[in-house]
């Protein structure tokens, strides 16, 4: 098997689990490499993402670590051995790898979870929308790759519009359904869409209000994306150099119990849906 040159998101997530998991047991690469009877060398290319492994091999591993929680482990074999080539590997070389791996990482999501103060979540955005958001960028994008950017954004919504969709549940503050990111015209067609697809069972959206009393956390802009097991959940959080993916238990504990609070500052799903048509007829 040839060497990776730039292991996927998720391909580097099963990398650090497994080094996770020899680390926990106590044991050195050299060390697990003689319990395989490999070497270090190629302890080191799975453990960073640059080489597969097997079934066979990683439940050895697991073993040899000491792992019980088979649940987990059958978790992180069908990471191993998954062979999908989904949509987003049409703008591979297109687009940053950052924008696959994203895509990836919904595909396989049991669930999603959004907080924004400032933007329409992604995956409720039309593509007026979304063409307003990505021609504002400093410098400006080529044509043609701002509309692939609008069209991948536009793809990745199969989450939620599929036959078995992702449950996906967003909170969202009353400044990012103000803020015309477009004209009225577009601001308009982008809340009757939000309502459309708040109809859903799966989805939900509910709504900070600007007066809500004591609210102080606006700076919580975060999506939550569930693992197969909830050890392989992933976070997202925007950054000064960019986004960051989150995956350490004690921070995804963290952001699971933020998301909570700020889900209670929020209305509910069904005010909110009223909040929103309101603001829709003043356009």
């Amino acid at each position: 098997m040839g060497l990776r040159r730039e292991p996927t998101a998720r391909q580097v997530r099963l990398a650090t689990e497994l080094r996770r998991l020899r680390e926990a047991a106590g044991l050195k690469a050299r060390e697990a490499a003689a319990l395989l009877g490999v070497s270090s060398t190629q302890i080191n290319q799975i453990e960073y993402g640059h080489s597969g492994v097997s079934e066979k091999r990683l439940r050895s591993l697991a073993a040899h670590y000491a792992c019980m929680d088979d649940a987990f482990i059958d978790a992180l074999v069908a990471m191993a051995t998954d062979r999908t080539r989904g949509w987003w590997e049409e703008y591979r070389g297109h687009l940053p790898s950052a924008f696959l791996d994203l895509a990836e990482l919904e595909h396989h999501a049991t669930y999603r979870a959004d907080v924004e103060c400032l933007h329409i979540p992604g995956l409720l955005q039309t593509e007026d929308y979304a063409r307003a958001v990505f021609a504002y960028r400093v410098p400006a994008l080529p044509d043609r790759d701002l509309e692939l950017r609008v069209h991948h954004r536009m793809q990745r919504k199969v989450i939620i519009e599929r036959p078995e969709p992702v449950p996906y549940e967003t909170v969202i503050h009353e400044a990012a359904l103000r803020i015309r990111t477009g004209d009225r015209a577009a601001a308009r067609a982008q809340l009757t869409h939000m309502l459309e697809l708040s109809e859903a069972d799966h989805v939900s959206v509910r709504v900070i209000p600007f007066d809500r009393d004591g609210f102080a956390g606006a700076w919580n802009t975060m999506t939550l994306t569930g693992g197969a097991v909830p050890k392989l959940d992933s976070a997202q959080r925007d950054g000064p150099e960019g986004t960051a993916l989150v995956d350490s238990e004690a921070q995804l504990g963290a952001l699971r119990t933020l998301f909570r609070k700020l889900e209670a500052e929020s209305l509910d799903p069904e005010r909110s849906r009223d909040f929103i048509s309101r603001l829709a007829k003043e356009l």
